[in-house]
């Protein structure tokens, strides 16, 4: 058979024979750059197709999906529960795949990345979710809110972290005066 016309069949045994040779790592590396010189941008791994993208709408190439919560909370550098609470959030969102939590898993992460400990961890969500970090999920779980990511995204600059959740803030609206209210005062 001529080379030019090689079946997808034949091709695909020959890249599968020449993969087979390397070690998990290098295969995804390889067909990581294969799929990058050839334009293809369909080549993730699993886990990525599940997380939520971020706000630029794709999964930044270079991000490390294996950094440890410790290692996360570290670059992060939070200075408050609540900015711990969001970090946690985050990281059981983004690298655990666990988008809905509640705070005994919030606790546990906290431990795994040796902090210390919430004096108490019901009132760090609480205030959180004040914050506007977190967001109520279905069956009594929490979840991670848009400005709650923008915020951890941009730590530990903790000046566009507050420039960027300023920008989402929704303005409350105050009551008008009816002569009900005028009649109190």
């Amino acid at each position: 058979m001529d080379e030019n016309n090689k079946t997808d069949l034949e091709v695909l045994t020959s890249i599968l024979a020449a993969l087979k040779t390397l070690d998990s790592d290098a295969q995804k590396r390889t067909l990581q750059a294969v799929a990058s010189f050839l334009g293809i941008d369909a080549i993730r791994e699993n886990r990525h197709n599940a997380e939520t993208k971020h706000s630029h709408g794709s999964v930044p190439f270079s991000e490390n999906r294996d950094i440890t919560p410790k290692d996360f909370l570290r670059d992060k550098l939070p200075q408050t529960d609540v900015d711990r609470i969001a970090c946690l959030a985050y990281y059981l969102t983004h690298y655990k795949n666990m988008p809905h939590f509640k705070t005994l898993d919030l606790s546990a992460l906290n431990t795994e990345a040796a902090q210390p400990k919430f004096s108490n961890a019901a009132v760090a969500v609480s205030n959180a979710s004040r914050a506007g970090f977190l967001v109520q999920a279905s069956k009594g779980n929490n979840q991670i809110s848009s400005a709650g990511e923008l915020y951890v995204q941009a730590l530990p600059d903790y000046d566009a972290a507050r420039a960027r959740i300023a920008s989402m803030r929704i303005k409350k609206r105050t009551k008008k005066s009816t002569p009900q209210n005028q009649q109190k005062n």
